[in-house]
Formats: C-alpha cells, sequence, structure tokens
C-alpha cells in the first residue's frame, strides 16, 4: 500500500506489493522489489535500486548525492540487495564518477540507527553496522563483518570478510579477514573467534585460523615473511587462503 500522503516520482517503479509510508519521497529512477517496507518520512532520492523484502525505517536518506567536491553531478547509482534492514537515520549515498559510479550494498545486512555509507563503498552481504557507525569513501567492507557503535573507516580501506571493529574504534589501516580490531590507536586484538563458531566453522578451522594470525602478528617477522609461512596453508584451505588474499589485496597496509 502507498499512503496517499507519499510523494512518488513518475519514472520510479515499485514491485505492486511495496509499502510506502506518509510523506515518504521517491525519486526518479528508483526501483524497489517486491516485498520491501518504507516507512513514513524516508527519501529516496534518485537512481537507486533496492532489491526484494528490505525494511527502510523513518528518516533514513537513500541514494542521495555524494558529499564529495569531485562530483558533478553525473550520472552515479545506489545499489541494495535483499532482505535488509536499515534503520532510523541511516544515510546511504550513491557513488561518483571518479570512484566507478557505484554504492553497492549486498543482502542481510543490519544497518542500525544513524549508520552512514559514503559514494563508492562496497559492502558485502551479512554485515552488522551499529549505531552511528560511518564510512568513508571507496571503503571495502567484506561479508560478515560486524562494525561496532560509533565506529569510523577512512576512506579506500578494506575491511576484511568476518572481521570486527570494536565500538568508537577509528581504523586507518586495512583490516583482513577475521580479524577484531578495537582500542585507541586501534590494534589487531585476536580473530573473532565466537562470530566463526557462530557461523558453523569447525574447530579445526579456527585453530588454524588462529594460528594464522599469530604467525602475522605475534612472531615478529616481516609482512613478507609471515605470508611465505601461510602460502602453504592457503594452498591446503581455503579458510586460510580468504586470510592470505585478504593481507596480499591491501593497499593502505594492514592494521597491526
Amino acid at each position: 500500500m502507498i499512503d496517499s500522503r507519499a510523494i512518488i516520482d513518475p519514472s520510479a517503479r515499485l514491485a505492486a506489493d511495496v509499502t510506502v509510508g506518509p510523506w515518504s519521497i521517491i525519486g526518479p529512477g528508483v526501483e524497489i522489489g517486491e516485498g520491501t517496507q518504507i516507512a513514513s518520512h524516508v527519501v529516496i532520492r534518485a537512481n537507486t535500486r533496492i532489491g526484494a523484502r528490505n525494511r527502510i525505517f523513518q528518516f533514513a536518506s537513500i541514494g542521495e548525492e555524494p558529499a564529495d567536491k569531485k562530483f558533478t553531478g553525473e550520472e552515479t547509482w545506489l545499489e541494495i540487495g535483499s532482505d535488509n534492514i536499515i534503520r532510523e537515520g541511516v544515510t546511504l549515498h550513491r557513488g561518483t564518477g571518479f570512484g566507478g559510479s557505484f554504492t553497492r550494498i549486498g543482502s542481510y545486512n543490519l544497518l542500525m540507527p544513524y549508520v552512514h555509507v559514503a559514494h563508492d563503498c562496497i559492502v558485502g552481504s551479512h554485515t552488522i553496522f551499529a549505531n552511528n557507525v560511518g564510512i568513508s569513501g571507496h571503503v571495502e567492507v567484506g561479508d560478515w563483518a560486524i562494525l561496532g557503535g560509533y565506529a569510523g573507516v577512512n576512506q579506500f580501506l578494506k575491511i576484511g570478510a568476518h572481521a570486527m571493529i570494536g565500538g568508537m574504534t577509528h581504523v586507518s589501516n586495512d583490516v583482513p579477514a577475521y580479524v577484531i580490531v578495537s582500542g585507541t590507536p586501534p590494534e589487531a586484538r585476536s580473530i573473532n573467534a565466537i562470530g566463526l563458531e557462530r557461523r558453523g566453522f569447525s574447530k579445526d578451522a579456527i585453530t588454524r585460523i588462529r594460528r594464522a594470525f599469530k604467525i602475522v602478528y605475534l612472531k615478529r617477522l616481516t609482512l613478507q615473511e609471515a605470508l611465505a609461512q601461510l602460502d602453504p596453508m592457503a594452498a591446503e584451505f581455503v579458510d586460510i587462503k580468504l586470510f592470505v588474499d585478504s593481507i596480499r589485496a591491501s593497499t593502505r597496509g594492514i592494521q597491526r
């Protein structure tokens, strides 16, 4: 049901069962998939594709122009998958031409109140962003990552799959898969063992990942020496390959 007080641009395409609350605004070039629920006072600005069964709560601002001085009005997009929960006051910006024209958010994510995802970010699936998390432009966040309340991530950084960022932590380097980073200044503390257990990782897999963490962080090796030790494990075990690949993908240096 679309409330009579909502404003829907004629070019917007909404599935037949989408609900839109009063005083919400759906702008041009917006596509919204089946079963999605949009509360009151939501603005979906423009050029936004939203999948199925999402819940978008009041006062969210979705698909707004990027807050980047390099943006000059070029056509850019925001893409959101399915089954996400986007809570009150969340802000999700479109991409820039400089950054590839797209901001992308996967499926099954929970974005708690007042989260901000800036232009050109790539967020995977099954992530949790707690209240007031802010990720700057061009950040990549892997599947199953968790960012604690008020955490901030500098631009162009990568947060690996299954990683965890502690509340109030300001991340200034890439975070490899599985690693917990917290504190001021931020430090790598351990692996996200509890999260891995909840996701069905075996005890053997968690033991391997813990050993890989120790090789990188506790043995006082150079990063290249550590990777040389891990390469045989990565060739045998996909979980270690994910860890090694996330380190090698770093362009800003890993958080140590």
